[in-house]
């Protein structure tokens, strides 16, 4: 999927769907990381468009949303260590118990490369994206397909509502600390996945640690 230019100005015509779906998740997000007007303009025929910071054609009924940067979640810390309790909460059996499990060990990060500081360039953008329910996390994608919600109907048959996550740009100078979080996220994926999914997890974990070794981010301290 291609990326989109973000900080555009646009009028993008939706469906009445496609903007309640909006207004539910409580804000229609900027494409740039700052306070905006969106207008939302219905015609005499009932045609509706989106706009940002421009007002809606002389007849047409005009409703008005103004909304703010997206905030930012602390990312999720890693679990606790994988303790034993203390010798005297055990009861001796009649042979030794099992011993308990090793916590899985971090993803090994690649040895980073030799490259001149001066041909270091800056990381790929980098999206701050917000969920239906309030959650937060990062992703290298502006556009993150829509999740089926299930509907609660009283027993009688199932139904789901689409949800939509809203991205935003992370700022060129908060951009590094973008792609830390995204790396963090995928080692506390790593840790929580089955053992089947952990050697896909290792590989994205690695080739985010390639991008910071590699970028301008290593220059940063």
């Amino acid at each position: 999927m291609s990326k989109r230019r973000m900080g555009m100005r646009a009028t993008v015509p939706v469906s009445a769907f496609a903007f309640a779906a909006m207004l539910a998740l409580g804000s229609v997000a900027p494409l740039r990381v700052q306070a905006q007007v969106i207008y939302r303009c219905t015609d005499a025929s009932g045609a509706v468009t989106i706009q940002n910071d421009r007002p809606c054609p002389a007849g047409s009924r005009q409703e008005v949303r103004r909304v703010q940067s997206l905030p930012t979640v602390p990312p999720p810390q890693p679990p606790a260590p994988n303790r034993p309790p203390p010798a005297g909460d055990f009861v001796q059996a009649a042979g030794p118990g099992p011993e308990p499990a090793a916590a899985p060990e971090r993803p090994v990060p690649p040895e980073p490369a030799h490259i001149d500081d001066a041909a270091r360039l800056p990381p790929p953008p980098i999206f701050q994206c917000e969920t239906w329910d309030g959650d937060s996390y990062v992703s290298e994608d502006p556009s993150p397909k829509p999740r089926c919600v299930r509907l609660d109907t009283g027993g009688v048959g199932e139904a789901c509502e689409m949800k939509y996550d809203i991205c935003a740009r992370i700022g060129d100078n908060a951009a590094c600390d973008g792609w830390r979080r995204r790396q963090r996220e995928i080692e506390s994926t790593w840790r929580h996945a089955r053992a089947a999914d952990r050697p896909a997890l290792q590989e994205e974990f690695a080739r985010v640690t390639r991008i910071l070794s590699d970028s301008t981010c290593a220059l940063q301290p």
